[in-house]
């Protein structure tokens, strides 16, 4: 009998505890509404305020932790946010590859380059078609001063989002880089003292590429732009082939556009990024089967990680 009683004590508690657990779960969604609406309206104290509420009803509810990390994000607190990102990018789950992206633009916005690189390079895994994601990693890559993964990470971004101010601004600095140009430490920026040798060898790479092009000039900007990019990506595809270490690098970047500097479509390529200029937006007009490949081959070309 006594067996009988504690049985259904039992699931008297189990029952209690559902149901306790099931008003916190409701209490939460709705304090996470109250949120998204005050954090729309740009009130995001009063938006931190509720997923906090939210959390501490609810301490597993991973949107409640990404919405408040966006919210310190957007109140200029965002390295608080970090651990609530570090626990989704622990789990597999459709917020994961938006954590990493926060986490990326955090360790940009606080010239924590390297930290942001990593998880850059963990986003564009979970979702390669990102453009902002391959932006960013050309970006935080460029302040590290290593121009051959700025290069072609912005060549990849351009892939995935020509015409627009942003691939302008990406051609831009694509141009800086082939100019010889690079960043300059700045106060408070947090990077190792030396490039490591694998790195240095590659920026080397691409000055070697384009010394016979210095001061030469071809009937065209885009021809020449076509020459030199032919030049970088051979000559850092070939290097990366023998280098040890950075598999991302080496085989969703150097590998891709070694492939393509061996392909027919290169022209249509310097015409794509460069077509912020009149010259390639003329040529792209003008040549639609030739971008009609392009396309073609990008969609038919396989990428590894």
């Amino acid at each position: 009998m006594k067996s009988i009683k504690y049985l259904f004590a039992a699931l008297f508690i189990l029952m209690l505890s559902c149901k306790v657990s099931a008003q916190n779960s409701d209490g939460a969604r709705t304090l996470i509404k109250e949120g998204q609406k005050l954090n729309d309206e740009k009130k995001y104290t009063e938006a931190i305020e509720k997923y906090r509420q939210a959390l501490m009803l609810d301490t597993g509810n991973l949107f409640a932790g990404y919405q408040l990390a966006n919210s310190l994000f957007l109140s200029d607190k965002g390295v608080e946010g970090i651990p609530y990102l570090r626990k989704i990018t622990q789990t597999d789950n459709k917020l994961t590859g938006p954590a990493y992206d926060l986490l990326g633009l955090i360790y940009f916005k606080n010239k924590r380059y390297a930290e942001a690189e990593t998880a850059t390079v963990s986003a564009i895994k979970i979702d390669p078609k990102h453009a902002s994601t391959q932006r960013m990693y050309a970006l935080v890559s460029f302040h590290q001063n290593k121009r051959a993964q700025a290069f072609l990470g912005f060549c990849s971004f351009i892939l995935l989002e020509p015409n627009t101010a942003r691939s302008a601004e990406a051609y831009g600095n694509m141009q800086h880089i082939i100019q010889g140009g690079s960043l300059k430490a700045e106060p408070g920026e947090m990077q190792s003292h030396a490039i490591e040798a694998n790195v240095n060898a590659l920026n080397e790479a691409i000055t070697q590429a384009l010394a016979y092009y210095r001061g030469k000039k071809l009937d065209s900007p885009g021809n020449l732009l076509n020459a030199r990019l032919i030049a970088i990506f051979t000559s850092v595809g070939k290097l990366a082939e023998k280098q040890t270490g950075n598999d991302f690098f080496r085989n969703y970047l150097a590998a891709y556009f070694y492939k393509l500097a061996q392909s027919p479509n290169m022209p249509a390529f310097a015409r794509l990024v460069s077509a912020s200029e009149r010259e390639s937006a003329d040529w792209i007009k003008a040549h639609p089967q030739q971008m009609a490949d392009l396309d073609n081959w990008m969609k038919n070309t396989e990428r590894e990680f």
